[in-house]
């Protein structure tokens, strides 16, 4: 049974800083490339950040760039997003994802809201 199991998430003033996690299980391949998309209610929803199986490859999107980091620890399964400088424009849900032999999967989402 494939599981994205979310922690992370909450309230921050404008600079501050949050790190979001995502443990991936339950797929017949041991690691699975990753993407944190975000959505922000009446936008729709975007990623924001993307890495491969071996976090060889690594994009993000240009509204976070330079402020938050994608990684991934491979003996825990997870996946992390690291978001610095965070800035009101930021709040929405966040979501992580994977799309795996034509089949998509979306952790619970957690709400990040960047408010003074």
């Amino acid at each position: 049974q494939v599981q994205l199991v979310q922690s992370g998430g909450g309230l921050v003033q404008p600079g501050g800083s949050l790190r979001l996690s995502c443990v991936i299980s339950g797929f017949t391949k041991n690691n699975v490339a990753e993407n944190w998309y975000r959505q922000a209610p009446p936008k729709e929803r975007e990623m924001v950040a993307a890495i491969s199986s071996t976090a060889s490859i690594i994009n993000y999107s240009d509204s976070v760039k330079g402020r938050f980091t994608i990684s991934r620890d491979n003996a825990k399964n997870t996946v992390y997003l690291q978001m610095n400088s965070l800035k009101p424009e930021d709040t929405a849900v966040y979501y992580c994802n994977v799309h795996y032999d034509d089949m998509t999967y979306w952790g619970k989402g957690a709400l990040v809201t960047v408010s003074s």
